[in-house]
């Protein structure tokens, strides 16, 4: 009967330990995907003033400046994790377009607001390639513990469900050199 009895304590005091982890894991993946969309809503900040700037030289490229717009929009509508990371995949590229556009444009090139903004969203691209690469590895840590044995049980019994990687890659946009008067920084 001692036996028994230590045996069902040993196992409560196992499955709460379980429990724990599981809680602070999934609490580690809402607080690394608040990071990244605190870095999302920066660089939607940052994008009408860009193509506003971009606008002022290149009148032309309408159809490039309403694409990023629609996809910025599109953007801020999605809260689908893996939806998202699609879309702002898409945005990013269109982003690296927009920046490239300036190559193009000797006094865009040399605007000091362009540059301004350039430099911001650079910046955001890469505490956004940080904040995705924290959010995923706590993600991975996560999604391990509810399918791993025995904390795979705990998190069946308690309805913890795998979260979604947010496979968004910023790289490229982050490594896009400042342009300033003709010259690379």
């Amino acid at each position: 009967m001692k036996f028994i009895l230590l045996f069902a304590a040993a196992l409560v005091i196992t499955g709460a330990i379980l429990y724990n982890r599981l809680i602070r894991g999934r609490n580690r993946v809402a607080t690394a995907w608040s990071d990244i969309d605190v870095q999302l809503q920066r660089r939607h900040d940052l994008i009408p003033n860009l193509v506003k700037a971009v606008e002022q030289y290149a009148e032309h490229e309408r159809t490039t400046l309403t694409a990023i717009a629609e996809l910025r929009t599109e953007a801020r509508r999605t809260t689908g994790i893996e939806e998202r990371g699609e879309i702002e995949e898409q945005l990013s590229a269109g982003v690296q377009r927009l920046i490239s556009l300036a190559e193009s444009y000797p006094d865009l090139k040399a605007n000091e607001n362009f540059l301004s903004l350039q430099r911001e969203l650079v910046e955001t691209e890469n505490y956004l390639q940080f904040a995705r690469r924290y959010y995923n590895g706590s993600v991975h840590d996560y999604n391990t513990l509810t399918e791993v044995v025995p904390s795979n049980l705990v998190a069946s019994l308690f309805r913890f469900t795998p979260s979604p990687f947010f496979q968004k890659s910023s790289d490229d946009i982050a490594n896009v050199p400042l342009i300033k008067l003709g010259s690379i920084e």
